[in-house]
């Protein structure tokens, strides 16, 4: 057993000082995951404001210049251009300077002060549909406030009026939403937990990727074969130096990502560090097994990113996996991403501890044992 700590502990300073020797290789450690996080971090905002909107106003009324303005004033739309006719419209959304546009036809103020019902045309660019939708929505909630303004304003002057609608112009049902855990709908809360997760499996992948198979290239893995070291100590020798890397990289992000994105964090520390280490083991995991099973560094890098960014995909980070046709959503199952981001919004945004979580963490530990197992079997063949 004491020789067995030894050999291991002699792995484990060889990796340090073949990954800290070069200074170049010490800033790179450090300093992208944190230049990542920042750059992704903004990067990765779905809030739409100052939406750029055009404005081709028939009317020229009152009226029309009040629906502007509760536009304008409510941080959304920005009105770019002023249009005279539908030729120039068109122009401007097809050139893309424009994502919506305000239409009011002639007559509009004639119509709604003899009360009848008035159209106002919102025009929106469908070429991004989930900008779209957002537009759709920020428009008809600003209309319908409009409408409940100007009904109020009514029904005062107009007791009989009240007596018909005896609950007012809120209607005869007010929803009363409460939104729990990020009652902003800030992305940033959505995105930044998730973009630590991504990071720290790109980083670990990486490194990880090129341990076994750079000992063959550089021909000591023939030297470390007829020496006494069993597969699973060399593994863990390969393997803890950049376990100790990402959790300081881990460390690092997350404290970027809770002062300065303000992300809060409502959960246990301790749990969250437990849970990135059974990440981190099935990271590992994966890139020593990529690193066994390829004979150059350059194979060992394409299939990290051939993994990588399926990875990415799957797991939930950009498209909702209840959208995905069911034998995809199988096949999420086997990404360990899917499971932390699950684990880190949760103990991020949700505050939730281990009995809402030991599911996902099951999954990840099993994730991570198997692959560590596969991981041990290739190198014992290339040492046997």
């Amino acid at each position: 057993m004491r020789l067995s700590f030894i050999r291991i502990g002699q792995i484990i300073v060889k990796e340090f000082r073949q990954a800290l020797r070069d200074p170049r290789m010490r800033v790179l450690l450090i300093f992208p995951p944190l230049l990542q996080l920042i750059l992704f971090g903004y990067a990765a905002n779905l809030d739409l404001k100052n939406i750029p909107t055009a404005i081709y106003d028939e009317d020229r009324s009152s009226i029309s210049r009040d629906i502007t303005t509760a536009f304008s004033s409510s941080g959304y739309f920005k009105f770019t251009a002023r249009v005279t006719n539908e030729k120039e419209l068109t122009a401007l959304i097809d050139r893309g300077k424009v994502k919506a546009a305000l239409h009011f036809g002639p007559g509009l103020a004639g119509r709604v002060k003899s009360g009848r019902t008035a159209q106002v045309q919102i025009i929106v660019s469908g070429t991004d549909s989930n900008t779209a939708a957002k537009v759709q929505s920020y428009a008809l909630q600003i209309i319908e406030d409009y409408n409940r303004t100007q009904l109020e304003k009514r029904m005062d002057k107009n007791p009989i009026m009240a007596q018909i609608l005896p609950a007012g112009v809120g209607g005869i049902l007010q929803p009363r939403v409460r939104i729990w855990y990020n009652p902003d709908l800030s992305s940033v809360n959505f995105y930044v937990p998730g973009i630590i997760a991504m990071i720290i499996m790109l980083v670990t992948l990486t490194l990880t990727s090129m341990a076994v198979v750079r000992e063959k290239e550089i021909g000591t893995m023939e030297q470390i074969m007829v020496t006494p070291i069993k597969p699973f100590e060399f593994i863990l020798g390969k393997t803890i130096p950049f376990s100790l890397i990402g959790f300081i990289q881990v460390t690092l992000v997350t404290t970027v990502g809770v002062f300065w994105f303000g992300v809060p964090m409502r959960g246990s520390l301790l749990l969250l560090a437990v849970s990135l280490v059974i990440y981190l083991l099935s990271t590992l995991g994966i890139g020593l097994l990529i690193s066994t099973i390829s004979r150059t560094q350059q194979q060992a890098l394409f299939t990290t990113f051939f993994f990588f960014f399926p990875a990415i995909l799957l797991s939930g980070f950009i498209f909702p996996i209840a959208n995905m046709p069911r034998i995809i959503q199988f096949v999420t199952y086997l990404d360990p991403l899917r499971y932390a981001l699950v684990i880190i919004r949760g103990i991020f945004l949700k505050g939730v501890g281990l009995d809402v979580l030991w599911p996902q963490l099951a999954a990840l530990l099993a994730i991570g044992l198997i692959l560590m197992t596969l991981a041990v079997s290739r190198l014992r063949k290339t040492l046997d």
